[in-house]
């Protein structure tokens, strides 16, 4: 009697040998660059990716069989470490129930609640499946409250890959040196102004919002210059004008109210991602009451989507935010403050000319006598051709960092003293090679 058709494709099942180049060139025959993001492929550091085959704790395994002491961990959300009990015991028992229904749930409600409490001003949320939807709809939100057009971001920030925010638009596409995207038609960015960083834009009457990193981190890490946050709400609040902090990589990671607690400063709009999804993917936009009375239903901006909320990710959140105690900030902000002063003086031991800025919890590398300021300083940073070689022999030494120089370092509450100490022998052996 038969069982059914004979699977196809087996070959494709059952690959011969099993290892990171040879992966790689099957990947390639079927996945653009053999990726499913750019900076992946290491097209900006040369070589072979690894593959990833599991993690757990700061460490990453990849197919081979090698462990790293992972320094990505996924650029941002896994601030607890990778498959931490909490966060996977919630998916699990989420999953038993169920993984998508295209119906509220508890958990949104209870996600949104507690978002709203830890931020100030921040009072209703609408959940979207990435930070690239949540960036685009907050601008839609803005332009729709404004009943204007235009909008302001700067140089070397990213606020995800919609068309209209692609322009100079930091580690997104800077990693793969193209300074803008085929395929978006000039009318897309025709409303679009791109600021220096650090310098306050000329903002008028038809600027509808402003959009900015409150800490880039995607040309590195480069801190705002004192006082310019305040000078910019300050200016904004003059013309009219919204102003938008995308905080997919900053909120809940850089400190327990996210960047306005750490900077006193109040944006209009808020982006969230990354450590709200607890490693699933997720998105949100959030404002006061009477800005988010403009999203459908309650207003004429229409967002929608079908896995918006998802329930594994609102657990996921739920439990990675019930881990992130003010005291497990202090704590991550100890870690990053060793992880930063220890390869700065192994650096220096060495007589490598880098610097590793620190802000709060983020880590950023550059090689150069003097840290940037600006897009256009980071770049040539970037580019001078030293990261390449330290991110390998990094690498060959069993420590993970992104494989691109616009990148930061996310140490995590697993990342202990002695992998510290682990981490900053390995740069000391690497910077005397460089």
């Amino acid at each position: 009697m038969s069982t059914g058709p004979e699977p196809r494709n087996t070959e494709l099942r059952n690959p011969e040998p099993h290892n990171n180049e040879a992966l790689f060139e099957r990947a390639k025959l079927v996945l653009p660059g053999g990726v499913n993001s750019p900076v992946r492929s290491f097209g900006s550091v040369g070589g072979t990716p690894y593959f990833v085959e599991r993690a757990e704790g700061p460490y990453v395994f990849d197919i081979e069989g090698k462990r790293y002491i992972d320094y990505v961990m996924s650029y941002g959300p896994n601030i607890l470490g990778h498959a931490h009990p909490a966060v996977i015991g919630a998916v699990q028992t989420a999953a038993a129930a169920g993984t998508t229904y295209g119906a509220p749930t508890e958990n949104e409600v209870v996600m949104a609640e507690e978002m709203a409490r830890r931020i100030d001003g921040l009072e209703m949320v609408r959940l979207t499946s990435s930070g690239t939807e949540a960036a685009m709809s907050a601008i839609r939100l803005a332009r729709g409250a404004t009943g204007r057009d235009k909008i302001i971001k700067f140089a070397g920030c990213y606020h995800g890959h919609a068309d209209s925010l692609l322009a100079a638009g930091g580690s997104g596409i800077a990693n793969q040196g193209l300074s803008g995207c085929d395929g978006v038609p000039d009318g897309a960015v025709a409303d679009t102004i791109v600021a220096p960083w650090n310098v306050v834009p000329d903002i008028d009457e038809s600027i509808a919002v402003v959009c900015v990193e409150p800490v880039p981190a995607n040309m590195g890490l480069v801190a705002p210059a004192p006082g310019f946050l305040a000078e910019l709400r300050a200016a904004c609040d003059a013309a009219g004008a919204m102003l938008l902090f995308d905080e997919v990589i900053t909120g809940f990671r850089l400190a327990y109210g996210g960047a306005v607690e750490w900077s006193g400063v109040q944006p209009d709009v808020w982006c969230f991602g990354k450590v709200i999804g607890g490693g699933l993917p997720v998105g949100a936009y959030g404002a006061s009451r009477e800005v988010m009375g403009h999203i459908a239903p309650l207003g004429g901006v229409y967002q929608g989507g079908t896995l918006s909320g998802n329930p594994l990710a609102t657990a996921a959140g739920l439990a990675a935010l019930g881990e992130l105690t003010p005291d497990a900030y202090r704590r991550l902000d100890r870690t990053a403050t060793k992880l930063a002063l220890g390869m700065q003086a192994a650096f220096d031991a060495a007589g490598v000319a880098a610097v590793v800025p620190r802000v709060g919890t983020l880590v950023g590398l550059f090689f150069g006598t003097e840290a940037p300021t600006n897009f256009d300083e980071a770049q040539a940073l970037a580019d001078n051709g030293v990261y390449p070689r330290f991110f390998h022999g990094m690498l060959e030494r069993g420590v993970a960092l992104a494989p691109g120089p616009y990148e930061i370092l996310f140490p995590s509450l697993v990342h202990s003293d002695d992998i510290i100490d682990e981490t900053v022998a390995v740069v000391a052996e690497v910077a005397a090679t460089l």
